[in-house]
């Protein structure tokens, strides 16, 4: 692989785990997530830092592969990959630092839109790319289970 092609990979995968941990960052301390009422199948807290990593690394992986495609679709792919990493750093501001779990709710639901076209999008350039996209967008199902739950059981 050429050295370009080595730092087109690394910023493709530093991005959205930039995004991740700013996003982190700016929503605070998610200890007040323990002392939620949590619906069946919650996992420890301790298991969300260690999924999003590994969709992050995904993400970015899926991302590369799409810009170095060639495809003169690539532009309109990677803006559905840039809006749904702005709803993604969104997400947890709203639900973890603003505590709003039903307008975080409604927010992931836009977000799990945007994620099915972006994988959409993705597809029409590189199936892989698009099957990376998988996990997350399961991930992000079950977290609107978590979200919509957690939003009617402490209301």
């Amino acid at each position: 692989m050429k050295s370009k092609n080595i730092s087109a990979l690394l910023i493709s995968i530093m991005i959205p785990l930039a995004v991740g941990s700013i996003s982190a960052l700016i929503s605070g301390n998610t200890m007040a997530y323990q002392t939620l009422i949590r619906p069946p199948l919650s996992p420890p807290a301790f298991l969300f830092p260690v999924v999003w990593t590994i969709l992050y690394l995904l993400m970015g992986i899926s991302s590369y592969i799409i810009y170095v495609s060639g495809d003169p679709n690539t532009g309109k792919a990677l803006k559905y990959y840039a809006l749904q990493l702005l709803f993604n750093f969104g997400w947890s501001i709203l639900f973890f630092g603003l505590s709003q779990y039903l307008l975080s709710f409604i927010w992931l639901i836009a977000l799990i839109l945007l994620i099915a076209a972006m994988i959409y999008q993705f597809y029409k350039i590189s199936p892989l790319a698009a099957c990376l996209q998988i996990p997350y967008l399961l991930w992000c199902l079950f977290a609107a289970y978590l979200n919509l739950s957690i939003y009617l059981l402490n209301r």
